[in-house]
């Protein structure tokens, strides 16, 4: 009971701690990692006393199984298909040589420098060749961000896991059959997991989702759905692809990227509504990730400090700038946007959770690996995370700054005169109604407040029109300075 005790109000100061800090830290552009792995430190045994979270103990186990499967069903979630195509080659050499080169390297260090084992070494540099979504978030929110590099990060945090965890399960089960004493694995071993690993797993993901999205089609045409369930559902789908392909012997993880792949593609109001509050579930417990790992096991990281894993965390931490400055090269992208999208590239909890599952396979050695990968995240977030908040803080300003409204092809006209008084106005128009009430010289403003995903993807506005971001709407239109006397007409589309 204790324990219950303490779990409760953990997660209720996680999202307490989160909510309160959360438009300070946008503000200053300090990942929100750096403060509850703080919390964490405060908690543990180190601090108050109140939490020791252990490699062994199962709710560490159930937060990152749900964290990393909510990490890659997000990720998913969030990939615009349009700009997969658009920008074909831009995706194919960020997940491609962009991705498994560091990795590479990476493993390659990991072998010579720490004396692991080849398939050790394989998951070191697959689990730190991960770009680290959450310590993102900030900079992609961000519109200092340029339109290339913001693109870029987004393909490459949304999409280089799926790519590199087929590494770490394989490798892990290698390191597991010669544990046992089994010399190789068998062809029928190998083709049984690979069977679940790359067609499985995914297939039944992808089922789920797409069985979701048109039951729920269904019952929104029938009788109708609440939106904020509507975002309760996604992680339903999330959690129901995992759980369905782990119970058949598939990967539970590819099955949830499938699954958000899925409604991505083919359902934008259930994306954008999992954006909206979904994403936000799904933050506080990677945050509670965090604040879990903070106790005590992130920081068993510094014990193995040596002239050789230094060597080998700087080799980490920059084999993907030295890959992606040349791979690059070549493209449709400017030098600053190049020289961005190399050096915004934290490893963080996604590298941990990675290597967290050799640990909880009962691999032998596997503490070492994620020990090695602490140290690497830590040193990480306060180089990637301190860059992240002073090019913030550096370019924020003055993508902030107030700025004259665009012009309008409108008369200052009066107040409307087809509405008589007391007559209530309509929630919608067409494009036909507007053009009529423009030739009639009715002071109308279009107002583009689509959520940020579908602004960046798509930067063609209505002519004319004002962007106003829907995350501050008061005060945008306060520093435009738009007219208190004019309709305004929102597009959200």
């Amino acid at each position: 009971m204790e324990h219950f005790v303490t779990t409760i109000a953990l997660i209720g100061i996680v999202i307490i701690v989160a909510s309160l800090l959360s438009g300070a830290l946008e503000r200053t552009g300090m990942p929100l990692v750096v403060v509850f792995l703080g919390l964490g430190a405060v908690l543990g045994p180190w601090g108050l006393g109140l939490v020791d979270i252990e490699l062994a103990s199962p709710a560490l186990r159930t937060l990152a199984t749900l964290g990393l499967a909510l990490v890659l069903f997000s990720d998913a979630v969030t990939i615009e298909i349009t700009e997969i195509r658009s920008r074909q080659r831009l995706a194919w050499r960020i997940l491609g040589p962009g991705t498994l080169a560091p990795a590479v390297i990476i493993a390659f260090a990991a072998h010579f420098l720490l004396d692991v084992s080849a398939a050790a070494a394989a998951i070191l540099g697959a689990a730190l060749a991960s770009t680290d979504p959450v310590l993102l978030r900030s900079v992609l929110r961000s519109p200092a961000l340029p339109a290339t590099p913001r693109v870029a990060l987004r393909l490459e945090a949304g999409m280089n896991d799926v790519v590199l965890l087929p590494i770490v399960v394989i490798a892990t089960l290698i390191m597991q059959s010669a544990q046992s004493g089994a010399s190789a694995l068998s062809a029928a071993d190998v083709g049984h997991h690979l069977l679940g690993l790359f067609i499985l797993g995914p297939a039944l993901g992808a089922l789920i989702g797409w069985l979701g999205i048109i039951v729920l089609g269904r019952v929104r045409a029938g009788v109708g759905v609440r939106r904020d369930y509507e975002s309760l559902y996604a992680l339903g789908l999330a959690f129901s692809g995992y759980a369905a392909a782990e119970a058949v012997g598939g990967s539970g993880f590819l099955a949830a990227f499938a699954a958000g792949l899925m409604v991505a593609s083919q359902d934008i109001e259930l994306c954008d509504c999992f954006l909206e509050y979904g994403e936000a579930t799904a933050e506080m417990l990677l945050l509670l990730t965090f604040v879990a790992l903070g106790t005590s096991l992130i920081w068993t990281g510094f014990t193995v400090i040596d002239g050789p894993t230094l060597i080998f965390a700087v080799v980490a931490l920059t084999a993907r700038t030295v890959v992606l400055l040349p791979v690059l090269r070549g493209l449709d992208v400017s030098e600053r946007d190049r020289r961005i999208i190399a050096l915004f590239g934290p490893r963080g909890l996604s590298s941990l959770l990675f290597t967290l599952l050799p640990v909880f396979a009962g691999v032998h050695g596997a503490e070492r690996l994620f020990t090695v990968t602490c140290l690497v995240a830590l040193l990480s977030v306060v180089l990637h995370g301190g860059g992240i908040a002073l090019f913030l803080r550096a370019n924020g300003a003055a993508a902030r700054a107030p700025r004259a409204p665009l012009p309008l092809a409108i008369a200052p006209a009066s107040i409307d005169s087809s509405t008589e008084p007391g007559e209530s106005v309509p929630d919608t128009i067409t494009v036909a109604e507007y053009q009529a009430r423009v030739e009639r010289g009715e002071p109308l403003i279009v107002v583009d407040s689509r959520a940020g995903r579908n602004y960046y993807a798509d930067r063609g506005q209505p002519r004319g029109a004002i962007r106003i971001p829907p995350e501050d709407p008061v005060r945008s239109a306060t520093e435009q300075r738009l007219s208190k006397r004019a309709m305004l007409v929102v597009y959200c589309a």
